[in-house]
């Protein structure tokens, strides 16, 4: 879609394209001064990761690494600089691509096309890493995941406009009946309005469901959004935004076992060490985690209804004991896991049904929430 002439850019976009421009300015004074152009950007990796609990996240450290213009570099710097390109053309007219899209514009750019989209990916990542020191995300440069996020329902209206026209339109998530509002790929022109007193993020989507159907969101007066296991950044974004704007706790509610610990529940609260960059934009630092806890396992009677921890699962939870810096700094979470080796089981959401099909609502949920100062960091 074109941008009209008198639509005017938001700040994020002017940034955007100043922070484009400038790049661009550096890399031709470079040329015509007779220098060796280079771009310096962040050094993406564990080893240039630090956890803060006072940000609540895992963040990029000060390394930097710099992609000069040599004869053996002319490919990939040439590519950055017109993927570079393209964000720009695409927050001018008001567009976008997905991750796919980007990969096939190349096939037009002669030599330094992408033969693979694996090359565009990680020049799209470079691209981001740099923007991120200006908080800029991904999406402010046009570039959209794939993957659109999870479903949402409960006592939220969701504020989006008609990217023709303008107009506003408002989905009221209390009245989609058995269905629920999926979240868009960018969540950021999204508004709310809510009078939720709290966000309850769940693994699955059948227990999604359950709740759903149930009206779980009614009784409690929240919001309850499916992240699908480990949360695509577009849920991710839209917990962070609606946890922001209107100062909500967000609850996770997922599986007993160190995937779930450490993939899901660790990505969504602190972010990944693979991209650092991105953190501030997607974790949720407030989330606390509900359950389904090692303790959980004996204070509700699942002892018979769990499942044997696999060398996966083992090698994994002793992989977060002595290297995950988020598990680290939380005593909390080390005798959790702890706890769960000693116990060598591990438990679905699923096994609460044991005691019925709707225990889960009727007894688990309001138990666990009336002890939220006991919930796991």
């Amino acid at each position: 879609m074109k941008r009209d002439a008198n639509t005017p850019q938001s700040d994020q976009d002017r940034l955007t394209i100043a922070l484009i421009e400038s790049i661009a300015n550096q890399v031709r004074a470079a040329i015509e001064s007779g220098d060796l152009p280079k771009i310096r950007m962040p050094t993406r990796g564990l080893e240039n990761v630090t956890y803060d609990r006072a940000a609540g996240y895992l963040e990029l450290g000060a390394m930097e690494k710099v992609r000069a213009l040599t004869v053996n570099t002319a490919r990939s710097f040439a590519q950055m600089l017109r993927l570079m390109a393209a964000s720009r053309a695409m927050v001018k007219s008001n567009d976008f691509a997905t991750k796919r899209e980007a990969y096939y514009i190349s096939k037009n750019w002669g030599d330094c096309r992408f033969d693979e989209q694996a090359e565009s990916d990680a020049i799209m990542d470079d691209i981001e890493a740099i923007a991120s020191r200006q908080s800029l995300s991904r999406e402010n440069l046009r570039f959209y995941p794939e993957a659109h996020g999870g479903s949402v329902a409960g006592r939220l209206v969701v504020i989006d406009r008609n990217v023709l026209t303008g107009e506003t339109i408002e989905i009221d998530c209390a009245k989609l009946g058995s269905g629920a509002y999926s979240i868009p790929r960018s969540a950021e022109q999204l508004n709310f309005r809510t009078d939720a007193r709290f966000i309850l993020a769940i693994e699955t989507g059948g227990m999604f469901q359950r709740l759903n159907n149930h009206r779980f969101w009614e009784s409690a007066q929240c919001i309850i959004v499916e992240m699908g296991g480990v949360p695509t950044r577009a849920t991710r974004r839209f917990i962070r935004l609606l946890s922001d704007k209107h100062d909500l706790p967000v609850y996770c509610f997922v599986d007993c076992d160190p995937y779930g610990f450490t993939n899901i529940y660790r990505t969504l609260k602190a972010g990944s060490g693979n991209a650092a960059h991105l953190n501030r934009f997607l974790c949720v630092p407030r989330a606390r985690f509900l359950g389904v806890s090692p303790q959980d396992i004996i204070d509700f009677g699942l002892q018979d209804a769990t499942h044997p921890l696999t060398p996966v699962d083992i090698k994994r939870a002793k992989d977060a004991l002595g290297n995950d810096p988020f598990i680290i700094a939380h005593p909390q979470w080390s005798a959790a896991i702890k706890q769960l080796l000693e116990m060598g089981v591990r438990a679905e959401q699923q096994a609460l049904a044991k005691w019925g099909l709707n225990y889960v609502i009727d007894e688990y949920l309001p138990r666990k929430l009336a002890k939220v100062s006991e919930f796991l960091p």
